[in-house]
């Protein structure tokens, strides 16, 4: 579903890559967490697989087709992470101007597959259907990203990125909303890749993995989370 092959990215001709020769697969409804030091690419390689930024060599697949090399048409990238991509922000990203409902309807509304029952399904298993209604600014940071979630899965993406999708929120509504997002991801068949510095939010993924000197490696142990955070 998602196949990164020998991706390279540096910033500067005379720096070492920050990305060197990275490898990832990620089936349907597989979800990984990447963890690593601040500076070591966590960000870069989100950006890289959203199509926001190209890499220096390598390619990126999702469902077989090529994110890559649609980075030099804007109306093709956004066209591909319209269709194929859901994206959960640290920051929410959601519009003051609307509703709840009309918030997480915005993505298939925009891709042209808008699904009332579907969205109301996935507001329903993430407890947020009360707020339908609701403007934001009567919602809690919680309410928030758990709209941000059913947004990002409401237009049936292949795939969903989450940069520190708990990054703002209090140790217990943090614990709620991760297993919310992996579990929602898992019953609706996506792929989804979580980086964040929470080892509690990590280990909740069905592979664990630690950005290290440009690429990924294995870190399952709980010695090698709390290491990786500090």
């Amino acid at each position: 579903m998602l196949i990164i092959n020998k991706l390279k990215k540096s910033f500067s001709a005379s720096e070492k890559p920050l990305l060197n020769n990275l490898e990832l697969t990620l089936n349907s409804a597989e979800s990984v967490s990447i963890q690593g030091a601040s500076g070591c690419g966590k960000s870069t390689l989100l950006s890289l697989i959203a199509g926001f930024d190209r890499p220096d060599s390598g390619d990126i697949f999702i469902d077989n087709l090529s994110i890559t090399k649609r980075t030099n048409n804007a109306h093709d990238i956004d066209g591909f992470r319209k269709n194929k991509l859901g994206i959960v922000f640290q920051s929410f990203n959601l519009f003051d101007c609307f509703n709840a409902w009309d918030n997480i309807a915005f993505t298939a509304r925009l891709k042209g597959n808008y699904d009332k029952g579907y969205q109301q399904a996935l507001m329903q298993q993430l407890g947020i259907v009360a707020l339908s209604k609701k403007p934001l600014s009567q919602l809690s940071g919680g309410e928030q990203q758990r709209c941000a979630i059913a947004r990002a899965l409401v237009h049936r993406p292949s795939l969903v990125l989450a940069d520190e999708p708990t990054g703002n929120l209090d140790e217990t509504t943090s614990e709620s909303v991760a297993d919310l997002l992996y579990q929602t991801c898992k019953n609706t068949n996506t792929a989804l890749v979580v980086v964040t510095h929470s080892s509690d939010v990590a280990k909740r993924a069905d592979r664990v993995m630690r950005l290290h000197k440009g690429v990924l490696e294995n870190a399952e142990s709980e010695e090698t989370l709390v290491t990786t955070t500090m």
